[in-house]
């Protein structure tokens, strides 16, 4: 299984994105992937089944789920849910960094908050509602709710196995946002390992030890979800998509195309 980087862009009105969880309609399963962010899901109806760094976490309703950052996990939605998911920009707790300028909350469910609940409820209310000030409320409650993190959730002791994994994510994060930005262009490993300061054999092995990929494929599934989207939304050839994605010819594109999703790129258009 391979995993993913996503970069997680704040809503555009407030330093922190606040959405329902994309899989509220049940059958969905999010595949492993990592991000900087803090991110909380907070479960109000149904249920949700997490895998962080390999364990198994289920979630009832009335639950929340904290994902550190740079933590590999994937999200099991069996069933129609109710979940509102905070994303939280790592810099926040930049003043409550460790000595190794790492952050780590507790995932205990001895610790779980019906305040933190309830914060989360009230903060997309009022987010919702666009009254006068709503940025202002919002805001007001999720710095009450970041106070609740660094008091009660934060972990000053952490071991040094999770900081080295959390530390070469981050470098990592760094080279597969360069990827995502420039997906379309020439990216050869040697190329992207000569921008980072890296020699390819070195790079390689970075992918395939902590992303659990090589470098082609990760590219190429960059590639693959910009080619999907045109598919769907736009009415180009797919030829030119293939091109404006990154592949060399409407051949390479429609074989890596079957390989992920397993039919081509003209049979998914068709919708068959």
């Amino acid at each position: 299984m391979e995993y993913s980087h996503e970069i997680i862009r704040p809503n555009e009105d407030i330093p922190f994105k606040l959405f329902v969880f994309e899989g509220k309609d049940g059958n969905y399963i999010r595949q492993k992937h990592w991000h900087r962010s803090i991110e909380i899901f907070a479960l109000f109806e149904g249920e949700l089944t997490f895998f962080i760094n390999e364990e198994e976490y289920p979630l009832r309703p009335g639950e929340f789920m904290l994902v550190n950052s740079n933590e590999v996990h994937s999200v099991f939605s069996p069933r129609a849910n109710q979940t509102i998911v905070l994303q939280i920009p790592l810099s926040t707790f930049e003043n409550y960094y460790t000595d190794e300028r790492f952050i780590y909350f507790s995932r205990s469910s001895r610790l779980q908050d019906d305040e933190v609940m309830k914060l989360i409820k009230d903060m997309y209310r009022t987010y919702q509602s666009r009254q006068c000030g709503y940025e202002l409320k919002v805001q007001s409650q999720f710095y009450m709710l970041t106070y609740i993190l660094v008091t009660k959730y934060r972990e000053t002791e952490v071991s040094q196995e999770v900081v080295r994994l959390g530390k070469k994510l981050n470098r990592l994060s760094a080279i597969t946002d360069y990827m995502k930005k420039n997906y379309n262009k020439e990216l050869s490993l040697e190329t992207l390992a000569k921008t980072f300061g890296y020699s390819p054999t070195y790079l390689s092995r970075m992918f395939r030890k902590y992303a659990q990929t090589n470098y082609k494929a990760y590219l190429d599934g960059i590639r693959l979800e910009h080619g999907l989207e045109q598919l769907e939304r736009t009415e180009r050839s797919i030829g030119d998509i293939a091109v404006q994605c990154g592949f060399p010819n409407s051949k390479a594109f429609a074989r890596a195309f079957r390989e992920k999703y397993g039919m081509l790129p003209s049979r998914f258009r068709k919708g068959d």
